[in-house]
């Protein structure tokens, strides 16, 4: 989607903004409503328009008006709109008009900067489509709007606002792509190789392969591939964009299990096609990545996500098996399924060992619990730091991206204790998901500032009532983390 700012309005839609209340038409909206002989007030009261946030009006071919279809958009009481306002808004003439015919819409009204920026997000992520693999589309099913600009007297400050905006957009549209790939075209080698090609937004990137992850001594990310015929993998990707190019960065972790049919303690065949999205928070921690870079950020931030496919084989690991990790720690294996937090611990530690972090941040489609315990409207956020969960839920409230604080506590450790180990990766069916951040901290080194996030509610999702969301993989992830560095880590 081609996204512009500019002063007039000249597309095949025009689509009308305002609040509710007495005077419902701008000045610009009531010049078109006389050109069309009333046809805009006509419509209005025909369809009970007041102006409430969400309520639209369509006028097909308006005589005396060049506009093809004319729209005017409710935005609610004014002291009500919010970003989130701005951005569903953008959303929902773009899903009204994606594939109506309409090649261009321009949208007027916006207000601040600010707004026309948040206007302009909406738009551009509600024109997403993951159409790689459809070979039959009819053509009325075909995406004919491709120009959306935003009407505005401010067009320079609105461009200005737009550009952090569209980074991140770029990001959370790459974690999309990457959620919604199948798993026999995105394992772990092949993605290894996908990350290596941002190499050309300035990230350095390394690949890790298999023999050198032995020779660190990985054996809980290794122990979870060992039954796949694809080889893991563990990324680092780097963006030292801070002025002190030695200054400790703040690292993003991810997990990505490219497929998880469970291991030997196979998932319920109902609904395993989903488990191509268990890598959802090494997506989230790319599309953060693309962000920075693509934005030039001015702060040191350093990306790793561990790749790997965990598949039920006569090589897998076994419930009772005992893995040793890269820390030294070893680790009783009470259920293969529990395996996201077996890749993170390794890569937690190599975080820490080898670039000596302010602050860790992991992202992981890790528990089914946390759906349980907070359906599909936030993620959990489990820390060893107030300042940083205070930060990540800023953030979150600031992005739309929203988070819960959970509970983290040593009272779960007793759950998690082994008498052959020194623990073992389930805590039983009690507390699933505090019991596995309990596990993750044990891997943290000296009081560093970490936290957790539980993703499994939020990485996929229904798009219903959601009009930025227009399929299965949501995206969630990159604007969140975009945000908490941009108003916490930069220079």
């Amino acid at each position: 989607m081609n996204i512009t700012f500019k002063s007039s309005a000249n597309a095949d839609a025009i689509a009308y903004l305002c609040y509710e209340g007495d005077s419902l038409l701008d000045e610009a909206a009531v010049s078109v409503d006389k050109s069309s002989q009333g046809a805009l007030t006509k419509a209005m009261k025909a369809a009970r328009f007041e102006g409430k946030l969400g309520q639209i009006v369509e006028i097909l071919a308006p005589s005396g008006v060049d506009a093809e279809r004319v729209l005017i958009v409710g935005l609610g009481k004014s002291d009500k709109a919010d970003d989130r306002s701005f951005e569903n808004t953008g959303a929902t003439l773009v899903k009204k008009l994606l594939v109506s015919g309409a090649n261009s819409l321009d949208i007027v009204g916006a207000g601040s900067a600010d707004s026309v920026a948040r206007l302009a997000l909406g738009a551009r992520l509600a024109s997403y489509r993951f159409d790689n693999y459809r070979t039959t589309l009819k053509d009325d099913a075909k995406p004919t709007l491709t120009d959306v600009a935003i009407v505005t007297s401010s067009v320079k400050e609105a461009e200005s606002a737009w550009v952090r905006l569209s980074a991140t957009a770029d990001g959370t549209e790459m974690a999309r792509d990457l959620v919604n790939e199948p798993p026999n075209t995105l394992h772990p080698e092949s993605y290894a190789e996908r990350l290596k090609e941002l190499e050309t937004l300035g990230l350095e990137v390394e690949v890790l392969d298999e023999a050198a992850m032995e020779k660190l001594g990985m054996g809980s990310l290794l122990g979870v591939g060992q039954g796949s015929v694809k080889g893991s993998r563990l990324v680092v990707m780097k963006w030292n964009g801070s002025k002190d190019k030695s200054a400790a960065p703040v690292a993003l972790v991810g997990k990505g299990v490219t497929f998880d049919t469970g291991g030997i303690s196979l998932k319920p065949g109902l609904n395993m096609q989903d488990m191509k999205g268990d890598m959802g928070g090494s997506a989230a921690v790319v599309g953060a990545m693309v962000s920075l870079a693509t934005r030039k950020a001015k702060a040191n931030v350093v990306g790793l996500v561990g790749l790997v496919e965990n598949m039920p084989d006569g090589n897998a690991i076994r419930p009772g098996d005992v893995l040793k990790s890269a820390a030294g720690k070893t680790i009783e294996i009470q259920n293969t399924d529990a395996e996201g937090r077996l890749v993170l611990v390794d890569v937690l530690w190599y975080a820490q060992e080898k670039h000596k972090p302010r602050a860790i941040i992991d992202l992981a489609t890790l528990t089914g619990a946390i759906l349980v315990a907070l359906g599909d409207e936030h993620a959990g956020v489990f820390s060893n730091n107030d300042e940083l969960a205070g930060q990540i839920d800023a953030a979150g409230k600031a992005e739309g991206e929203t988070i819960w604080r959970m509970p983290l506590s040593t009272t779960y450790d007793k759950q998690i204790d082994s008498e052959i180990a020194d623990m073992r990766n389930m805590g039983g069916p009690l507390a699933g998901s505090a019991t596995a951040a309990q596990f993750l901290a044990r891997f943290i080194e000296n009081e560093t500032p970490w936290a957790h996030i539980d993703i499994a509610g939020v990485a996929w999702r229904s798009n219903k009532n959601r009009p930025m969301e227009t399929g299965w993989a949501s995206g969630y992830g990159p604007r969140l983390l975009d945000r908490i560095v941009a108003d916490n880590y930069e220079d």
